[in-house]
């Protein structure tokens, strides 16, 4: 039951950053392409990335502390609903940006998750 209350503050948590961060990104960028989408994306990849590298060279790791930040803070933050929101609204109005979305989306958060749990694993 701790778990699980601890994954619901972290996801309330996480949500609210996500709010702050789309609506910053809103503000600075406009409303013809969902930056804050694909920041929250590849930001909440690498995140996750950290977190399970961290996690996995410490075999006696904070199992409540690995659920409220990754199921909980990072799964509150990121935003694949919201992405496939975005991306079939792309794809109404502007096929190939939808397609851009798309590709960005994927290849820096793989990339970004790759790199920083390399980084974790090479110092720690």
């Amino acid at each position: 039951m701790r778990a699980t209350i601890l994954v619901f503050l972290g996801s309330g948590l996480g949500g609210a950053l996500r709010h702050l961060v789309g609506v910053y990104a809103l503000r600075q960028f406009g409303p013809n392409f969902p930056f804050g989408t694909l920041f929250i994306n590849v930001l909440g990849a690498g995140l996750i990335g950290l977190v399970a590298g961290v996690f996995a060279a410490r075999s006696s790791g904070n199992t409540e502390l690995q659920m409220f930040l990754a199921t909980g803070l990072i799964g509150g933050f990121t935003t694949w609903s919201t992405f496939a929101l975005d991306t079939v609204t792309l794809w109404q109005r502007q096929p190939w940006l939808a397609a851009l979305y798309v590709g960005s989306s994927f290849v820096a958060s793989i990339g970004a998750l790759l790199t920083v749990l390399q980084v974790v694993r090479h110092f720690a």
